[in-house]
């Protein structure tokens, strides 16, 4: 558990090396750093306006997680959207440098991820859905590493090997614990399971389209799936429902 921290998040970096078993703890991981997010957008709002709040939340969580997945957003757009070959495709995905397609996905993204956060209740809701979103990425992310081929490239080497169901079974443990909490925290019933559906099926995309372009998935690939993941899902839930 302390390596999924490790890797997912700022805290302990040091002196931890993952492996393959690391990732049957993602989704605890979401769920801590969900509950914190949601727990800031809620807070903030005392001090601010929606919007701010929001804004607030998402910096905070690119804080905590060290803007990681927000990098493999950036190189996944670089490398899957334009025109090129596979070798092209990944050379391009580690290089250092963004550029317009990751730009385009990286403001899109967050414009979408504030909107979301904005339209988000300021109450127990919010610890609530963030938490399950965060979670259910995080699980996502783990089950593509493991079950998918891989292609290389990125950080996710060293999570090779290992089955891809128990972080999957983790994922939709907190999935229907938090469909379950979600009325009593002031949520519509279909809300949460619509929005994790959303949510799965954009990242889904994005590994269909990475195995179809690539031969398989990548650390940046998974950071992007894991991202998307939670900006879709914050989307549908903000919602009129």
């Amino acid at each position: 558990m302390i390596a999924a921290f490790a890797f997912l998040t700022v805290v302990g970096r040091r002196g931890a090396r993952p492996d393959a078993g690391t990732m049957r703890w993602f989704p605890v991981v979401g769920v801590v750093v969900g509950a914190f997010v949601g727990a800031l957008r809620w807070g903030a709002e005392a001090w601010w306006t929606p919007l701010v709040a929001a804004a607030v939340a998402v910096v905070a969580d690119l804080a905590v997680t060290g803007m990681l997945h927000l990098d493999g957003l950036a190189d996944s757009a670089d490398g899957l959207l334009p025109h090129l070959d596979r070798a092209r495709r990944l050379a391009v995905m580690r290089a250092p440098d963004t550029g317009a397609f990751g730009v385009g996905a990286v403001v899109a993204v967050l414009g979408l991820r504030a909107a979301g956060f904005a339209a988000v209740p300021a109450g127990p809701e919010a610890i609530v859905a963030c938490a399950t979103i965060w979670a259910v990425s995080r699980a996502v992310m783990a089950a593509a590493a493991l079950g998918r081929p891989y292609a290389g490239g990125g950080l996710a080497s060293a999570f090779l090997g290992g089955p891809w169901w128990p972080p999957a079974l983790g994922g939709l443990a907190v999935a229907a614990a938090g469909v379950a909490l979600a009325p009593a925290a002031g949520w519509a019933a279909a809300a949460l399971p619509v929005a994790l559906v959303a949510g799965v099926l954009a990242a889904v995309g994005v590994v269909a389209l990475a195995g179809r372009r690539l031969g398989g998935v990548t650390g940046d690939v998974l950071g992007a799936a894991g991202l998307l993941t939670e900006t879709v899902a914050l989307v549908v839930i903000g919602a009129r429902w």
